[in-house]
């Protein structure tokens, strides 16, 4: 099965989906389908409620393991949302799972204010030199590994130019947005090696299905937990600030890493609330 009979497969499921018709997708027997980290039979969620598919549009793929992946909007009675999808199919070219996330802000305690959605160059183009798929992954999960309980030191290695997308919005090199949050004035690495984001306690239940070995891209899963325990703490270059977590919380992720290099070059991520703690469905 080659990219684009993969491709194919996730338009027709766009397709049937702005339709709100599941029945126009070849599902393999026993499909696993969730959305928001919650198994749904089919059909249900987002199928019943959605107006349209955004214009942009994300694709990749790994074709050795047979799956698809997107970023995108869709349109419902609300709002727009952003949009993660991960199709994986079997070798008669049915869909037998289904991961979406759909960042619906109206529903969020932690709003990105303003997003916009646009095509990014950078995600489209092949690589270079990816590296191989374990250290691809490697890189990924580092940058977990970074993120969990920060104190500044790297596991991983950022391109000068690196640059963060969260739920529509550029969180580095954002001086608009950093009005809001001052830490999204810096790059990915300056970010990291001041130790701001010391009030992430767990980058739990880290998957990777997914690598784009041509496009140098893996997208990963996993969850973020806040105890909440921590006030004030202290950044690398001795400032005191305060945690903007209070109290136990955790996000669901979808991240997708550009690799390139042995660099994490670019990053996209839709995440949402879910209650504290919350297993995985997919871990099972």
């Amino acid at each position: 099965m080659n990219r684009s009979t993969l491709y194919a497969v996730l338009d027709g499921y766009l397709a049937a989906l702005a339709a709100k018709n599941p029945q126009r997708v070849a599902w393999a027997p026993g499909a696993r389908t969730s959305e928001n980290n919650v198994m749904l039979p089919v059909g249900f969620g987002l199928w019943g409620t959605i107006e349209s598919v955004g214009p942009y549009q994300l694709r990749f793929a790994d074709v050795a393991t047979r799956q698809v992946g997107y970023f995108g909007t869709v349109h419902e009675a609300i709002e727009e949302s952003a949009f993660t999808l991960r199709l994986a199919i079997d070798e008669q070219g049915r869909v037998i799972e289904a991961e979406t996330i759909v960042v619906r802000q109206s529903d969020s305690g932690i709003k990105f204010e303003n997003p916009r959605y646009w095509d990014k160059p950078i995600l489209n183009r092949n690589a270079e030199a990816p590296g191989s798929r374990a250290q691809m992954i490697a890189l990924g999960d580092g940058y977990f590994s970074t993120l969990q309980q920060n104190d500044g030191t790297l596991h991983t290695k950022f391109h000068p130019d690196c640059n963060r997308v969260e739920n529509g919005v550029q969180t580095t090199h954002n001086p608009e947005f950093a009005k809001i949050v001052p830490v999204s004035a810096l790059g990915c690495e300056e970010q990291f090696r001041m130790g701001n984001y010391r009030y992430d306690d767990e980058l739990r239940g880290r998957r990777f299905p997914l690598v784009d070995e041509e496009r140098g891209l893996v997208l990963a899963y996993g969850f973020i937990d806040h105890s909440g325990r921590i006030d004030t703490y202290q950044l690398t270059d001795g400032r005191t600030v305060k945690s903007p977590v209070r109290r136990p919380h955790s996000f669901y992720l979808g991240e997708l890493f550009k690799i390139d290099h042995g660099m994490i070059e670019q990053i996209e991520a839709n995440f949402i609330t879910v209650p504290y703690r919350m297993p995985s469905p997919w871990d099972a």
